[in-house]
């Protein structure tokens, strides 16, 4: 049975609760991240993603110029825009399960740990690559 450990990105980077946004948004255009996972004495408080971050920069409501965008990035921490908690699943959790409750919740990741310990992450983009290589091999072979 394919399970999260068969797909999983295993160790992924991660930051901590005060890691300032401009830090993280570095990490995530490099490593081309939409979520990382929030360490705190290396225990997991947190995910931060790239939908948490617009909604701290992009107020629809609020108009302000690129010195306060500047403020925000160097002063607003992960902590304050973070969701706490996450779910999670295990590296022996099912593939299907996993994929169902990112369906279900409308993930886009789900930090993947052993006991307390992270040991990688899960997104849709592992399963779309895991279906597209699968079907090309499908294909190829008919």
């Amino acid at each position: 049975m394919l399970t999260v450990n068969d797909l999983m990105t295993a160790v992924p980077d991660t930051v901590t609760p005060q890691t300032p946004l401009r830090t993280v948004i570095g990490i995530m255009k490099t490593g081309g991240y939409r979520q990382i996972p929030v360490l705190e004495k290396g225990r997991l408080v947190g995910i931060i993603t790239d939908r948490d971050i617009r909604l701290v920069m992009n107020s629809p409501v609020v108009l302000h110029n690129r010195s306060q965008d500047e403020e925000l990035l160097a002063n607003v921490t992960v902590e304050s825009c973070m969701t706490p908690n996450p779910v999670t699943v295990s590296p022996d959790t099912p593939a299907y399960r996993a994929a169902e409750m990112l369906s279900m919740y409308k993930f886009g990741a789900l930090p993947v740990v052993d006991g307390t310990t992270l040991v990688g992450i899960i997104s849709t983009t592992d399963f779309l690559d895991y279906f597209s290589a699968n079907i090309e091999d499908e294909e190829g072979a008919i």
